[in-house]
């Protein structure tokens, strides 16, 4: 029977890009053998999650520019204090216990961290969120 450590490192993806130096900081390190991973691991489920707080907030995001949906995602990702608490519990239900015992050290530098990289996933596919979204919701 496998640990729930093992379990959690053995599904996620490899980063192939991660840059893992002797030389680099602690958080950077946490962030490329963690987040990262857990972030790319989780894309899926973050896609979803933020069309659905499309829809919640009433389509609103559908009918701006691209450059106000890219300040949308960025307001989102900062401002909204439940859409970023629901989002850090997808991340850090996917640490180990070890990677929360480093977590919980600097917690908030490494929130700051995680959500930039979620903010930029996000953004990264904005293709995705399209006004058909609303038709498959119906």
């Amino acid at each position: 029977m496998t640990s729930r450590t093992e379990d959690l490192l053995a599904i996620r993806p490899n980063i192939s890009s991660a840059k893992i130096y002797d030389t680099i900081g602690s958080e950077e390190l946490f962030q490329n053998k963690t987040i990262r991973p857990i972030v790319k691991l989780q894309h899926d489920l973050l896609i979803v999650v933020f069309k659905n707080y499309i829809t919640k907030h009433k389509n609103v995001f559908y009918e701006l520019s691209l450059e106000k949906q890219l300040a949308y995602i960025d307001n989102t990702i900062h401002k909204d204090t439940k859409f970023r608490n629901a989002v850090k519990g997808m991340l850090i239900g996917q640490f180990t216990v070890e990677e929360y015992a480093l977590y919980i050290q600097n917690s908030s530098s490494l929130n700051k961290r995680m959500m930039t990289i979620v903010k930029e996933r996000l953004i990264d596919s904005i293709q995705v969120f399209t006004k058909t979204d609303i038709l498959q919701a119906v």
